[in-house]
């Protein structure tokens, strides 16, 4: 066993406000330098950004090549005239000329720094991008020592349904993946499910595979006020993060109006809160807008990120919305934060779900996404405890706040095998 000291981060972007794979970059990094490891960090948000006591390099966007001009041109005739090239060119090449300029605008950068000699190069990216390791398949000198971090499904075919759907050049994308998981070092998932998921597609991914579940961020997230919709003595039962099509929320708004009407006290204290993008589902929002009074529901769309962590931890349950889909493989980003507020987790989405699998067959808080009467059961269920307990509920979990640490985290990189 090698023991490991330096590690490069090549990252996509750690812009917290950008999105939940940029937070569960920062947090994957924050915790990697409390584990004691000796970081240098190269992100691609080209904003000055930095993340305190780690070195952080903004790589600058090559704008002098060939590349840069062919996406610009591409870009221009796409806006000016409304011809859709991008299509057809993913078709031929699997990827766009702009993912082609980033690529080597960031391998530009890593060939610079011949200082930092690591032990481990770990590729953190975002959404379906990953530009961070677009750039290590190109540089086979640090291939032995590459840890690839696999955050979702990918290609988007492989995505389990009603998510899947099939790119331009998805025979392309198809190949970047395997060689990914035949040159990497070592690969590492948030989850166990998406490991095996990606692993029944690619063998590599379980032949050299880790869990590596996204992390808890343990500093303080005390915003400066709250929202004044968000009363903290309230039953506040709160969904914070995107709602993406398949994640309907028709099924818990039915069984929230359910509870009100069999519990009509609680309209003084019971709010169901909504907050970041809704779009895809906002006829429907708009809809109970109007049925279900403002004292008792709120849509909001997308706060500062410590606005919304401080809303987690005042919450009285913390709401995880997945698909109606026979397996959810993802650890959501949000997970960690639920974990850290210490409070009752609702969990609607699969049997089959990575969540479910943390949490346990016996957590008492889960149901399918359209089971609205058991859904309604429970949220009385957790209202009488909130009543019964003042105010006061607890998720306690120690177990899961271990395995999301940077303890747990140390222990995973500690037991790499570098060849």
């Amino acid at each position: 066993m090698f023991n490991l000291k330096k590690i490069l981060v090549v990252v996509e972007s750690i812009n917290v406000e950008d999105s939940s794979g940029s937070k569960a970059n920062v947090a994957m990094i924050k915790n990697l330098h409390k584990a004691g490891f000796d970081l240098k960090v190269y992100h691609y948000t080209r904003n000055d950004l930095k993340i305190n006591g780690v070195p952080c390099y903004a790589i600058p966007e090559k704008r002098r090549s060939s590349l840069f001009f062919l996406s610009r041109i591409e870009r221009y005739i796409r806006y000016l005239f409304k011809i859709q090239l991008n299509k057809p060119l993913e078709h031929l090449f699997g990827f766009s000329f702009t993912l082609f300029n980033d690529r080597k605008s960031i391998i530009s950068a890593l060939k610079k720094d011949t200082n930092f000699k690591p032990d481990l190069v770990l590729t953190l990216s975002k959404g379906g991008s990953f530009r961070p390791h677009h750039a290590l398949l190109k540089m086979p000198e640090w291939h032995k020592i590459w840890m690839a971090y696999i955050h979702d499904p990918y290609p988007m075919h492989l995505y389990p349904r009603p998510f899947a759907w099939v790119e331009p050049g998805y025979s392309k994308k198809w190949e970047f993946m395997n060689d990914i998981s035949e040159k990497a070092a070592f690969n590492a998932f948030p989850s166990k499910l998406l490991m095996e998921w990606m692993g029944s597609y690619f063998p590599g991914f379980l032949q050299k595979g880790v869990v590596i579940p996204h992390q808890i961020d343990s500093a303080p997230s005390t915003p400066d006020a709250l929202p004044e919709f968000f009363n903290v003595k309230g039953f506040n039962l709160l969904h914070a993060g995107t709602l993406l099509g398949p994640r309907k929320p028709e099924f818990l708004i039915q069984a929230f109006k359910s509870f009100l009407e069999l519990h009509p006290e609680a309209s003084i204290d019971a709010k169901l809160i909504f907050i970041g993008n809704t779009n895809e589902h906002q006829k429907q929002l708009q809809k109970y807008e109007k049925l279900i009074s403002k004292a008792n529901f709120v849509v909001q769309s997308s706060l500062d990120s410590k606005i919304v962590l401080g809303m987690q931890e005042q919450a009285s349950v913390n709401i995880i919305l997945e698909a109606k889909s026979e397996i959810s493989p993802f650890l959501p980003g949000k997970f960690p934060h639920c974990v850290k507020a210490n409070k009752p987790i609702l969990l609607l989405g699969p049997q089959l779900s990575e969540t479910r699998r943390l949490l346990g067959e016996a957590y008492p808080y889960w149901a399918e996404i359209d089971e609205t009467e058991k859904i309604s059961e429970m949220i009385s269920d957790l209202y009488k405890d909130w009543k019964f307990n003042a105010g006061n509920l607890e998720l306690n979990r120690p177990d899961l706040e271990q395995y999301l640490s940077e303890g747990h985290l140390k222990l995973v990189i500690d037991t790499l095998k570098i060849k």
